[in-house]
């Protein structure tokens, strides 16, 4: 199939330099062995980086009240007790599970970076969110990843089934695009001038980051390459997670930038911004996989070594993996270098909090 995602051409995180001689997957035992001394070690450099950055911001803070902003605004974006009820009932038991609403804060924070105001962002935001949701819906069915376990609840389909839960994410995917195109999800203080051609960009870029080019390309690959008895190359590796994962945080924070106003060139730096923490994340993610419990994780852990899956722990070890997380953390810094110092205070707490989550 082709790869070509043609965004990524200019600017892809190169994983190369990081390439051991021959990296062998972990055994338990390995794992059971390292785990101790390399998570404190990782653990130390993320919080000695972040003690430096700005100790005025209070990063729980913030990520509680924007939370609690896009919880509401989820909450009233899908009628409770309407027919097709069963269908609502499994979005909203999808979508009001629980969750750290990641994606919902980095939109929010690029608009802020950008100059705009954060209330400008909120439906952007909650769409994002419909969107991640919606593709843990889709990725935990038996025909994907065959997951029962979703951010500590039964996945969507266990309790609904199969059908309704494939029809609630695609019925999340189509409320996305609604709630973003609609005039009344926004605040009446936008440019009436600049605001409807910056949505229709915005909701472009959330198009391109899920279709084909992005997040649909990665699963199908991610699909191809699991349980494979070839060696997976670390290059595709990187595409399915550029793809798979990165590029809905992309994708948040691109739009919240646009919707806040960013210059095109602010837009690109924090695009690069976002594939950093976007890589960034799946590798703690992988870590977490093979060092954490399911009850820790709210999501069955040991899944993708179970299930033969290509993980950078596989193809690097968790020493190598440790050290690219640490580099596309400081990748990510050296992004928001030109904005603001303040007001990048949410973008930088974010990829100290990606680099250091333990769930």
């Amino acid at each position: 199939m082709a790869m070509a995602f043609h965004p990524l051409a200019a600017s892809r995180v190169r994983l190369a330099p990081l390439l051991p001689g021959a990296a062998a997957a972990p055994s338990p035992a390995s794992v059971a062995a390292h785990h101790h001394h390399h998570r404190r070690r990782f653990s130390a450099i993320v919080a000695t980086a972040a003690a430096s950055a700005t100790t005025e911001f209070d990063f729980k803070s913030y990520m509680g009240s924007r939370a609690e902003a896009v919880n509401r605004a989820l909450d009233a974006a899908i009628p409770a007790g309407e027919d097709p009820v069963s269908l609502h009932e499994a979005m909203r038991y999808a979508l009001l599970a629980g969750g750290k609403r990641v994606r919902p804060a980095l939109c929010l924070a690029a608009c802020g970076v950008a100059g705009g105001r954060e209330a400008w962002a909120l439906a952007p935001a909650a769409a994002v969110e419909m969107v991640h949701t919606m593709s843990l819906v889709h990725d935990d069915l038996p025909c994907m990843d065959d997951d029962d376990l979703r951010r500590g609840k039964p996945t969507c389909h266990v309790v609904y089934g199969e059908p309704i839960a494939v029809l609630a994410g695609d019925a999340l995917l189509s409320l996305a695009f609604h709630h973003m195109a609609s005039v009344g999800s926004y605040p009446p203080d936008v440019d009436p001038d600049k605001h409807p051609a910056r949505v229709v960009r915005a909701i472009g870029e959330l198009a391109r980051c899920i279709g084909s080019e992005g997040l649909v390309a990665g699963q199908v690959v991610d699909l191809e390459m699991t349980g494979t008895s070839e060696i997976v190359p670390l290059e595709r590796l990187e595409y399915i997670h550029l793809h798979k994962t990165a590029a809905l945080l992309e994708a948040s924070v691109v739009i919240g930038a646009i919707i806040g106003g960013a210059t095109d060139e602010q837009i690109e730096r924090l695009r690069k911004y976002a594939r950093s923490i976007g890589l960034l994340f799946q590798v703690v993610d992988d870590i977490l996989d093979v060092t954490k419990s399911s009850e820790e994780l709210g999501k069955t852990a040991g899944k993708d070594l179970a299930s033969d899956k290509t993980t950078y722990p596989k193809l690097l070890g968790l020493d190598k993996s440790r050290e690219f997380a640490e580099k596309l953390l400081s990748d990510a810094k050296e992004q928001l270098a030109g904005f603001d110092k303040e007001k990048a205070a949410p973008l930088l707490h974010l990829a100290y909090y990606i680099a250091h989550r333990q769930n």
